[in-house]
């Protein structure tokens, strides 16, 4: 298993166009190689768990 997601993965997972995953608020990423950027998918998860429980309220 993969521990880390790029943009488009992410993108699909949330079910959003990659373009809100880069310039919205959202999983925290870093940068490999000067351009490359991934998401480890606990952030991913992160992000998702405290966007659920911010809905719920």
């Amino acid at each position: 298993m993969n521990e880390y997601m790029t943009t488009a993965e992410v993108a699909e997972l949330l079910r959003v166009p990659a373009e809100t995953v880069r310039y919205c608020k959202g999983p925290k990423s870093f940068r490999v190689g000067g351009r490359r950027v991934l998401y480890a998918r606990e952030d991913v998860a992160a992000f998702v768990a405290s966007a659920r429980a911010e809905g719920a309220a």
